[in-house]
């Protein structure tokens, strides 16, 4: 009985071996006990070294593993998996079987790990680093695939292009982002270097400079409500005129010196007459003017300021939640009654009125009563999130 056992335990283990050499032939045990194996495994046409070390028994789960770094950093979100495996497989064939579904994963997830740089893409690298300068480099990641570098543009503002290199590199184009309110387009050749491609983009901020110095302008001499903290690619400004009533002016950044497209928000006695005096004076657009004087010039106002005004005379409370800033809105409707005039958020207005039964609703408009002064008032439908 011992001898058939005995001789089935080794058919088995023969048909083991059998399949450990077939799907891992560059995997060889050191020692005639088979406690030691070293060589690689091969993975999407990747080769990973591998060091396994089995205790005399042979039980899996006192097994070792030592790894390359390539594979060691593509297994470090997955060591609980691999220990699992190690403690359910049943044999080392059927062990490194799953440790290569486990990689499938990991290189799945991670498409940058499918290809690892060869050592030519580093020398490359450290030599337009120098070509360029290392002053223009604001940081690199640890795989020296993703750079920040730092570009001026003639009115001294600090710009960040941030370049993602490909495995390949120079023969393949990199990714390439930057806070510009354009899309980043950039010409690349095999032959194209990182000084190239940092021309290029301070080109780029060339042809932006006249639309961040209007921006800039208006920033810096009126109080600007919206964004809260705008950011080089944003286009749009909402720019207090008073107590609630604003102008929000979306500048070209093509043509930042044409007149922007403006849209008046507020009580309609207040925006009405500012309206018809943007359209009787539409024609005095001056193009070789700021935008901010053409602005005065055609609304015949003068735009509070940091020097005459402070901020909160303008950031005014919804009349229902009793905060200024809604995640990212701030009170835009008002009501139309100038002894009330309160201001509301679009989506508490739109919210309180659906509520009440003497409201009604037509396609997207919802009609109803002030919530102070019981006066007719008007809310579009709050525009639903993604």
């Amino acid at each position: 009985m011992n001898i058939v056992v005995l001789g089935q335990l080794e058919i088995v283990y023969r048909a083991m071996e059998r399949s450990l050499i077939r799907d891992n032939p560059l995997l060889l045990p050191l020692n005639k006990e088979k406690t030691v194996y070293d060589g690689f495994i091969t993975v999407q046409e990747r080769d990973f070294r591998i060091r396994i070390l089995l205790p005399p028994d042979l039980q899996l789960k006192r097994a070792r593993l030592h790894c390359c770094w390539q594979l060691k950093r593509l297994l470090r979100e997955h060591q609980h998996i691999v220990k699992q495996r190690l403690r359910q497989s049943a044999d080392l064939a059927g062990f490194l079987l799953e440790l290569k579904t486990v990689l499938e994963v990991a290189l799945n997830r991670c498409p940058e790990g499918r290809s690892v740089p060869p050592p030519r893409y580093y020398s490359q690298l450290i030599s337009e680093m120098e070509t360029l300068g290392w002053d223009k480099m604001l940081s690199i990641d640890m795989d020296f695939q993703t750079l920040k570098l730092k570009a001026e543009d003639p009115s001294g503002r600090q710009h960040v292009l941030t370049v993602k290199l490909k495995s390949k590199h120079p023969a393949e184009a990199p990714d390439c982002s930057a806070d510009l309110p354009v899309p980043l387009t950039v010409t690349w050749t095999p032959q194209s270097t990182l000084e190239q491609l940092h021309c290029q983009f301070l080109l780029v901020l060339e042809s932006l400079t006249d639309f961040w110095d209007v921006l800039d302008e208006i920033d810096k001499k009126t109080w600007v409500l919206e964004p809260e903290r705008p950011s080089r690619l944003d286009t749009m400004r909402r720019i207090a005129i008073g107590n609630n009533v604003s102008i929000k002016v979306e500048v070209d950044p093509r043509h930042p010196k044409m007149l922007p497209e403006c849209c008046l928000l507020g009580a309609d006695h207040v925006v009405t007459p500012l309206r018809n005096k943007l359209n009787a004076n539409m024609h005095m657009w001056n193009p070789d003017s700021s935008v901010l004087n053409n602005l005065r010039d055609v609304l015949e106002i003068e735009f509070p300021s940091p020097a005459t005004h402070e901020k909160s005379s303008f950031n005014v409370e919804c009349g229902i939640c009793y905060s200024y800033r809604l995640e990212d809105a701030i009170p835009d409707q008002v009501c139309n009654d100038p002894r009330c005039g309160q201001p509301f958020h679009q989506a508490c207005l739109y919210e309180w009125l659906r509520a009440l039964p003497s409201s009604r609703q037509s396609f997207n408009l919802v009609f109803g009563e002030c919530p102070y002064c019981s006066k007719p008032i008007t809310v579009k439908m709050a525009a639903q999130k993604s």
